[in-house]
């Protein structure tokens, strides 16, 4: 009896920590040029990047980000066309990946 209450005990105990992680998700966004340098604080992963990245998290009903960065488009697979003739007036965008997390 005593055996089969801890393995019951162990058994909810696993099934509590692996519902306790917290679910990510990354999310890949065109980062164009606004004109006040967050895109290039979220593309070089700058501390200044820190709010707009949780704010674009927390609007979307996660917690926070725990992560930002730029992506190469070869990092995104099928999704993004090569930059040769898909620039417009010479201008290419960037994409920053941002995690975020519940």
């Amino acid at each position: 009896m005593r055996i089969s209450s801890a393995l019951l005990a162990c058994s909810v105990l696993l099934a509590v920590a692996s519902t306790a992680r917290a679910e990510s998700r990354i999310f890949i966004i065109a980062n164009e040029s606004d004109g006040y340098g967050v895109d290039q604080c979220l593309a070089k992963g700058d501390r200044c990047g820190a709010s707009a990245a949780r704010s674009y998290c927390q609007s979307r009903d996660f917690a926070q980000a725990s992560s930002y960065r730029r992506v190469d488009p070869e990092e995104i697979t099928g999704s993004v066309p090569k930059a040769a003739g898909n620039c417009a007036r010479g201008a290419c965008s960037d994409y920053v990946a941002i995690t975020c997390q519940r």
